[in-house]
């Protein structure tokens, strides 16, 4: 295990009703906000109302910017942050998933920064300081609501972008279950993937002597692909949604990977694959990952074994470490294609036309990941494997 330090400095607030709180606790940094999220869905469910009603009911007043896309886009942080300015807002309430969060962490980073915001996206560049940003979340998948980190979307790319800073933690994230009840079918397989592969950035490590994080990591995998079927099954389901909510955050609240080396090539590939297509990240995720896997096994078997056993409990007559890998891979496949997801780029549409420059773009000058470091021609064969 290696040495390490761990602090998350959001608070978490759990349970049933608990964004009707908000107002409480943005008055504790503000009574001036940005109230940021997407499509209308807030609206016509009255979440938003109830929002906005316990941030007056705090003597808080607020400005509107909705709006937010899956993979949020940097002209949307550029209007966020001119409206900040405009109206000296000094906090930013974000309401919705990942996508709405990475954007108001985008926003709080601009404003005070005399440069343009994609300095720190695009670059070592990273800020000084940032507004305080709060959330309430209403999509469990990108753990953003505590998270260190924020990634971004520039269309004249296109390029998506991310950056981490302890400056990034939000000060709060109100998790309650019911606000998920309406999700649809897309979103909770999309978000489902994204959370399974934030803990699988994590597992699959080559530093050794790692058993506690292993079994944190096995456990929560496990929990994951247990009740996020179950939610699709019964989207109004109050633990199981509590299950995927707490699952989530977990996954990538700095927690799971502590003491080992992390990896994190899948995701880089995918934002390439995100940025040029605009598919979902968790979609993204569930066609890369099968493949990253197929590709790399061999770099440590025991390791594929171990996760094949432990959390897909392959228990088969088989002597051959190799297919035990395999066939735990296999069944993570059919995980995603049973939420619906496409697990290759032809069933979700997507030609090979940009597959060298996608590849040039994940790795620029160098390589990804750690479990095997991955070229430019390595990533061209993963996409290869993914079609």
């Amino acid at each position: 295990m290696l040495n390490f330090e761990f602090l998350n400095p959001t608070k978490i607030i759990f349970g049933k009703g608990s964004h009707k709180q908000v107002g409480q606790q943005v008055a504790q940094y503000s009574h001036n906000v940005l109230l940021h999220y997407g499509g209308t869905f807030l609206k016509s469910s009255g979440v938003l109302t109830e929002i906005t009603t316990s941030l007056k009911q705090a003597g808080i007043t607020y400005t509107e910017l909705p709006g937010v896309v899956p993979n949020p886009r940097l002209s949307l942080v550029h209007q966020g942050v001119a409206l900040c300015r405009e109206k000296n807002i000094d906090f930013i309430l974000a309401v919705g998933g990942g996508s709405v969060i990475d954007s108001a962490k985008a926003i709080a980073a601009g404003v005070p920064y005399t440069g343009d915001v994609w300095d720190f996206y695009s670059s070592d560049k990273r800020p000084e300081t940032m507004l305080p940003v709060g959330v309430v979340l209403t999509i469990p998948a990108a753990g953003s609501e505590s998270s260190d980190g924020t990634v971004i979307t520039n269309q004249q790319g296109p390029y998506k972008r991310s950056f981490v800073s302890p400056l990034a933690f939000p000060k709060f994230a109100m998790l309650n279950p019911e606000l998920c009840y309406t999700l649809p079918a897309n979103q909770i397989a999309a978000g489902g993937a994204d959370i399974l592969a934030h803990v699988m950035e994590r597992y699959f490590s080559r530093t050794p002597n790692t058993d506690m994080s292993d079994r944190l990591c096995e456990g929560t995998m496990k929990a994951i692909m247990s009740n996020v079927p179950k939610a699709l099954q019964n989207p109004q389901n109050y633990d199981t949604w509590a299950e995927v909510m707490w699952a989530g955050n977990v996954a990538h609240n700095g927690l799971l990977g502590k003491g080992k080396q992390e990896d994190w090539a899948s995701h880089a590939i995918e934002h390439e694959v995100s940025a040029q297509y605009d598919i979902a990240h968790g979609a993204g995720l569930a066609i890369i990952f099968p493949a990253w896997m197929k590709y790399v096994y061999q770099e440590d078997t025991s390791r594929f074994v171990q996760f094949a056993v432990r959390v897909l409990g392959v228990d088969l007559p088989y002597q051959n470490p190799d297919a035990i890998a395999l066939e735990g891979i296999r069944r993570v496949e059919a995980f995603f294609k049973s939420l619906g997801l496409a697990t290759t780029f032809t069933q979700a549409g997507i030609g090979d036309e940009h597959f060298a420059l996608m590849a040039e773009r994940a790795c620029g000058n160098g390589t990804q990941g750690s479990f095997k470091k991955l070229n430019k021609q390595d990533v061209m064969a993963i996409f290869e494997l993914a079609k």
